[in-house]
């Protein structure tokens, strides 16, 4: 069994971008925790990360990244270029399961392990086992209202908390602008 579950989603509206994930811990059909912060800000608070994966391995991950971000000056894309391509060719790395959405003023990525760094044709992203319902529920929020990106986010987990038996109403939001 292993610990599953979770929601991120990150999306960016008139120069704000916020990100936010639930804080539910499942192992099986279990919850072990329900305020477990997936949301982390990085590089000097310009630079804010979900993570959906096991916790060892998310904290692994931010730890490689953020180094992959000082080693680049805070350059995000090249910084997830870098990690995307250690992760999916160390030993080690290679075994770490999890997805990473980071974001700052300008770009909105997702690095996974298979070595794909995925900068979204929209300005949202989400991941994780509610991810698709965040996403959906955030696309239809981001079109159809005047709603900050911070209360988008906000809503959107709300909705995937209702439908996820896996995501939960305990959330971390961070913005930028």
């Amino acid at each position: 069994m292993k610990i599953k579950g979770t929601t991120i989603i990150c999306t960016k509206k008139n120069n704000q971008v916020a990100i936010g994930g639930d804080g539910q811990a499942t192992f099986g059909d279990t919850v072990l925790k329900q305020s477990v912060s997936k949301i982390k800000r990085l590089y000097n608070d310009t630079i804010i990360s979900g993570m959906a994966g096991s916790t060892a391995d998310a904290f692994n991950l931010y730890e490689k990244f953020e180094a992959k971000l000082q080693k680049y000056q805070g350059i995000i894309t090249r910084a997830a270029i870098e990690m995307a391509r250690d992760w999916r060719t160390d030993k080690i790395l290679r075994k770490l399961e999890a997805m990473m959405i980071v974001a700052n003023k300008d770009h909105i990525l997702l690095i996974s392990g298979s070595g794909d760094v995925i900068e979204p044709d929209e300005p949202m992203i989400a991941i994780g086992s509610g991810g698709n319902y965040a996403l959906s529920a955030g696309k239809a929020l981001y079109y159809n209202t005047n709603l900050s990106a911070k209360e988008i986010v906000k809503k959107s987990l709300e909705i995937a908390g209702d439908i996820c038996i896996y995501t939960n109403q305990n959330h971390t939001i961070e913005t930028i602008g």
